[in-house]
């Protein structure tokens, strides 16, 4: 589909890079999100390292980069020492965007501590994130706010302040809809709150009743349809990117807080490159429809 590139975040088929690069290749797609390869995060690696590792890897397979899946501001609001070692990571994740030739960072808007009010963090989140959209501004690089559960951002209320308070062309919108699933948010009104911002699409489904992760279509995300408005009314171009989350992957552990309310689904593939090719199939047979 014309303007559409389908993406994901690979090291959900397994650890080591290069078979996640076959399966991708295999698959046809030419993108991914790189989040972490053979099993070290993205935002643990210097510019140097990628330059030797990673990006010889790329090249060989003729694979791009569409993001950094970074964990920058999945940490406590209140741990400041965690918050000046995410700045110092960003700065070097800027630099390894400028490597690969890639314009994103996905990050987060700090995880609030249970029970509390979340509105009574919102200064203090707000200053937080205006100091990675400075550094990403400095390097012309664009940061993804993902609406992941637990942080600030995790409903479309607050993604919306956040994204309206900080008013930069560097700090956009990652529209998933799965996790706005699992907070309990309707994803039709949250595209309608959130659309003009959103630069970056995570393909991720869930089950309202139980925040289980299924197949992309599925679930209770109304995926289909917000695609078509999406694509058809809304005039998106730009990145679907795979986050199947459908078998359970080695560093899915220091991905998210899990909790008992939902999840990863661990029956709905025997492994990630399956669990990769089923969500693969299952958008492609949506935008075939669209």
């Amino acid at each position: 589909m014309q303007g559409i590139t389908i993406s994901g975040f690979a090291d959900e088929i397994c650890n080591d890079f290069a078979q996640q690069l076959t399966v991708v290749k295999r698959l046809g797609m030419a993108y991914i999100s790189l989040r972490s390869a053979w099993g070290k995060n993205i935002a643990d690696y210097t510019p140097d390292e990628i330059r030797e590792t990673v990006l010889p890897c790329l090249q060989t397979a003729g694979v791009k980069v569409s993001s950094l899946g970074s964990p920058i501001g999945k940490i406590d609001i209140q741990d400041e020492p965690a918050f000046q070692r995410q700045l110092a990571q960003l700065e070097s994740l800027c630099g390894i965007c400028k490597l690969l030739d890639c314009r994103y960072i996905r990050v987060f808007s700090f995880f609030i501590p249970p029970e509390q009010d979340p509105e009574a963090f919102r200064d203090r989140v707000l200053e937080k994130l205006a100091q990675f959209e400075s550094a990403a501004r400095q390097h012309g690089i664009i940061l993804l706010h993902e609406n992941e559960k637990g942080i600030y951002g995790d409903t479309a209320g607050r993604c919306l302040t956040l994204l309206r308070s900080i008013g930069s062309p560097y700090l956009r919108a990652a529209f998933d809809y799965a996790n706005f699933v699992q907070c309990g948010q309707d994803t039709v009104q949250a595209w309608q709150l959130l659309h003009s911002y959103v630069t970056y699409i995570h393909v991720k489904d869930a089950l309202a009743s139980g925040g289980e992760n299924v197949v992309c279509g599925t679930g209770d995300g109304q995926i289909e349809p917000l695609l078509r408005r999406a694509i058809r009314q809304d005039g998106y171009q730009g990145f679907l990117t795979l986050e199947p989350h459908l078998a359970l992957f080695d560093s899915f552990k220091t991905l998210e807080q899990q909790t008992s309310s939902g999840g990863l689904s661990i029956s709905k593939a025997k492994d990630g490159a399956e669990g990769y090719r089923l969500q693969y199939e299952a958008l492609q047979a949506i935008l075939t429809r669209i």
